[in-house]
């Protein structure tokens, strides 16, 4: 009996230093224990970007490049942006569709059309189609680029690799903005200037022309380039939606996009070789301007009196290092404006006063 009365006592002991115990733990770290106990019952739901994706799929379309003897020359991306009565406008790239005898569109549900091209421009790389409206899924909702900050969540859908991959969904963030990257459009040279926005979201061949999109779904640009070389990954390049949409706008206005013309031929002051094939000597301090290699007669450059062997260097106070610089800043005014260059001209700076024409 006394062992077993014993044995109680142990037991109650035990009991009130476990229940003491727990009490001065509660007390004493009361977050520790409610963050654990919690922990230990929370259900995880992550639906990601997937309500946003769903809302701009439907106007996501594959853009097919058909040249002569019905070859399939190229595939890229395309979206509906507008409906105007019983007409659809889709944007997507003018490279995408370069060249095209044929245009055809498969859009969401796999069924397809024949796109009209309605214009396109080289340098803005837009290109505007249409199809009928009856034919269409959907119409993106365009967002804005101007209030989009750098570490958004951005995400693109497009084609890459061709049609079977249609629908690809690649996310990133947005990594910059007004960056001005040199590209080459007539040559093998750098040539024009695009203002883009910058990202980390994947793009590859098939997406050209997609749209770039916000968390909400929103377009905000359109995927035109990337850096392609073995040790740079991530750096994508689209067309801010509010610049495309002006472009387009043009485009379904006009067909075509009317820029200044002034009426010259260039070279750049650094292409040493080219200057001696045509004749041209210019200081070999300068590194850096436009040098003119022939004037149109008659043209807005002829009446302003530039000549051959003039080297620009600015365009009213913007500097110029090279054509693509200089057909950026010259591009950035309308017809009939009058600006300033600033030209060297027999080791002398002049400044000239020249009105913009149009071809």
């Amino acid at each position: 009996m006394r062992r077993k009365g014993l044995i109680f006592v142990l037991c109650l002991l035990c009991l009130g230093l476990g229940i003491g115990g727990t009490v001065f733990v509660v007390n004493r770290f009361p977050n520790e224990v409610v963050k654990t106990v919690t922990e230990k019952n929370v259900t995880v739901t992550d639906t990601g970007i997937a309500d946003a994706v769903e809302k701009v799929e439907p106007a996501v379309v594959v853009v097919q490049n058909y040249k002569k003897n019905n070859a399939l020359a190229g595939t890229g991306t395309g979206f509906v942006y507008k409906v105007d009565g019983n007409i659809a406008y889709i944007m997507t790239n003018h490279h995408v569709i370069e060249g095209a005898k044929e245009i055809k569109i498969t859009f969401v549900d796999d069924s397809e059309a024949t796109a009209t091209l309605v214009g396109s421009d080289e340098y803005a790389d837009i290109a505007v189609l249409r199809v009928d409206a009856d034919k269409i899924k959907g119409v993106a909702t365009l967002g804005s680029s101007v209030n989009a900050r750098k570490g958004d969540t951005v995400f693109t859908i497009g084609s890459p690799m061709g049609i079977d991959y249609r629908g690809t969904v690649t996310k990133g963030i947005l990594s910059g903005k007004d960056r001005l990257v040199s590209v080459s459009v007539s040559g093998n040279s750098y040539d024009w200037i695009m203002n883009v926005m910058q990202t980390d979201a994947a793009i590859n061949p098939g997406n050209s022309g997609g749209p770039l999109c916000n968390a909400n779904g929103e377009v905000i640009g359109i995927n035109s380039l990337k850096i392609v070389e073995s040790t740079i990954e991530g750096i994508g390049f689209a067309i801010p939606i509010e610049d495309a949409v002006n472009y387009a706008n043009d485009l379904v206005k006009s067909g075509s996009i009317s820029r200044p013309y002034i009426g010259i031929s260039m070279l750049n002051a650094s292409s040493v070789y080219q200057l001696a094939y045509s004749g041209i000597r210019i200081d070999s301090n300068i590194t850096e301007g436009v040098v003119i290699a022939d004037v149109e007669e008659g043209s807005s450059a002829d009446k302003a009196g530039l000549e051959k062997g003039d080297v620009v260097i600015k365009v009213e106070s913007d500097k110029v290092a090279d054509i693509a610089e200089f057909r950026y800043r010259l591009y950035s005014y309308e017809i009939n404006d009058t600006i300033k260059l600033t030209i060297i001209r027999d080791g002398k700076e002049k400044e000239l006063k020249i009105t913009l024409g149009s071809n």
